[in-house]
């Protein structure tokens, strides 16, 4: 999946189900300048989203 989100950020972020922000990544995706911002921002997102599914994770196990 980060490969994905180096290579294709805007699929990541349609494969999480974030239409509206794979639109605007796509967008600045189309430049070869945007590229680069467009791949840090798919990973940094992604990271996120896995690091707040590992924190509900445990919550749910301290319960």
């Amino acid at each position: 999946m980060t490969l994905i989100a180096i290579f294709f950020p805007f699929i990541s972020f349609l494969l999480r189900g974030k239409i509206l922000t794979a639109i605007i990544c796509l967008i600045l995706q189309i430049t070869l300048i945007g590229w680069i911002p467009a791949a840090v921002w798919g990973v940094l997102s992604l990271q996120n989203s896995r690091a707040d599914r590992r924190n509900k994770e445990l919550i749910k196990a301290l319960k």
